[in-house]
């Protein structure tokens, strides 16, 4: 007999559309497992009396959406409205906002349930997920491995079938690394497609809000619900003409792929295993039908220290209330003593020159449809091997030789998906990741359920599922 938990998100909103169960059935289905079952570190905060008293209000609803009734949860970076968020600080372990943000208003606007909030390491920075006030987020798959970073416990939720999707966010990874530490599917969508209402904190444009979930569709589904403008954005994307769930119905037509395996961000020696995911996911991009063809790296090792210097002014923004500064970690302190060194006018530089070199790489990767690369360096790794507090310009040094391709796609602003394709000889999920032009989702959503179509991994489940 199928339980709940095995049926899709989308699964699970077609059965509250035809009265076959309800929004608090499913909801009172999720809350039992992460109250048993999470040992992943998923959530920081459960919400269960909130959750029951939002979705027994939840009736049948004409035209509702097809995730209406379906449980989920937020991660603990977004504000949520009389809920506790932490931001994976002890500084703010006592933060309750008086306001929901965006991403949060879509979600519920669309019927969605969410449980609470998932576990997240400070401000969202690094891409591991060990916050000071709650326990690792660890993979399913092995749980004395890390579920990356930073949307660790959305993605540690879903893999556990704690939630059968999740909202993560991503400025240099955040989505897709835990999408990969734990065998899903990680969206990161264009610059200015989803909203960074009301708080708009990112200047450079680096992060956005995007989906996590076990099937292509469930991931265009959310994104679905969270894509849109908002009257006040400064910027945004283009509209589609139709939904994102629609494009997964399409054919992609044959494409140009241009792959490289080289890494952007550090000179470190990839994981066989990541390689081999890579070379695999080639030769089935081929058998489809499609043209790939090898590329140099479209970002030059000057990036980098560029990079570097927005992101560190980015952690700097997030500031610890007063007399609470010693509560940051090492991480957070070293990165804001870089940002806080950089003068104005040296990251208006920074921000010009990020934007030239984002410019030069969307010129050469014009020609082709979509990119494709590693997700990681390595499979996932164990829980505290990249923190060093020690030493946090090693422990940053770390992250970067983990994460040698993901944060390019942040800096030209591309969409940009981790598909679950691989797995080690021991079990562990190993992702690989395929890039579009900017404003492209439909493209990689309709190529992405081509592969999944091709090499169907949503029946595949975790330990302990």
């Amino acid at each position: 007999m199928t339980d709940l938990h095995d049926l899709t998100a989308l699964e699970q909103g077609e059965l509250v559309r035809r009265r076959e169960v309800s929004p608090l059935e499913l909801t009172e289905h999720y809350l039992e497992r992460a109250d048993r079952l999470d040992s992943v570190g998923a959530f920081v905060t459960l919400t269960p009396e909130l959750a029951r008293e939002r979705a027994a209000a939840l009736g049948p609803a004409p035209g509702a959406g097809a995730l209406h009734g379906v449980p989920t949860a937020i991660k603990d970076l977004n504000l949520t409205a009389g809920v506790r968020t932490t931001l994976g600080s002890a500084a703010y372990d006592d933060f309750v906002p008086r306001v929901s943000d965006g991403v949060v208003l879509s979600m519920e606007a669309a019927g969605l349930v969410s449980l609470g909030k998932t576990n997240t390491p400070e401000f969202g920075s690094p891409c591991y997920t060990e916050p000071d006030i709650a326990p690792p987020a660890v993979t399913p798959w092995d749980r004395s491995r890390g579920a990356g970073g930073s949307s660790g416990g959305a993605a540690a939720a879903v893999a556990a079938g704690l939630v059968p999707l999740a909202q993560g966010s991503d400025g240099g990874g955040s989505i897709r690394i835990p999408a990969s530490c734990c065998g899903l599917v990680g969206l990161k969508p264009s610059r200015g497609r989803v909203s960074g209402f009301p708080l708009y904190g990112d200047p450079i444009g680096l992060a956005t809000a995007g989906p996590i979930a076990r099937t292509v569709r469930d991931t265009a589904a959310l994104l679905d619900v969270l894509a849109g403008r908002r009257a006040e954005d400064p910027s945004w994307a283009p509209a589609p003409p139709g939904t994102f769930l629609e494009a997964c119905d399409r054919e992609p037509g044959r494409l140009r792929v241009a792959r490289f395996v080289t890494p952007i961000l550090a000179d470190v020696a990839v994981d066989p295993a990541c390689v081999e995911a890579w070379e695999d996911a080639s030769k089935l991009l081929e058998s489809l039908g499609h043209d790939v063809e090898d590329v140099a790296v479209p970002l030059p090792p000057e990036a980098v220290p560029v990079f570097e210097t927005c992101w560190a002014v980015l952690t700097a923004l997030s500031t610890a209330p007063e007399g609470r500064e010693h509560q940051l970690r090492p991480l957070t302190r070293w990165l804001t003593e870089r940002g806080r060194a950089a003068t104005g006018p040296e990251f208006g530089l920074a921000i010009g020159a990020m934007r030239r070199f984002a410019a030069t790489a969307l010129a050469a990767l014009a020609p082709y449809d979509v990119v494709l690369t590693p997700t990681l360096a390595a499979p996932p790794v164990p829980v505290g091997a990249l923190r060093d507090d020690a030493d946090p310009a090693a422990d940053f040094r770390a992250q970067m030789a983990f994460t040698p391709w993901t944060s390019a796609w942040n800096v030209t602003g591309m969409p940009a998906i981790s598909l679950p394709l691989h797995w080690t000889t021991d079990g562990l999920p190993v992702g690989v990741m395929l890039a579009a032009r900017p404003a492209e989702e439909e493209l990689l959503l309709a190529l992405s359920a081509q592969i999944e179509a091709a090499a169907p991994w949503a029946g595949r489940t975790a330990p302990g599922w």
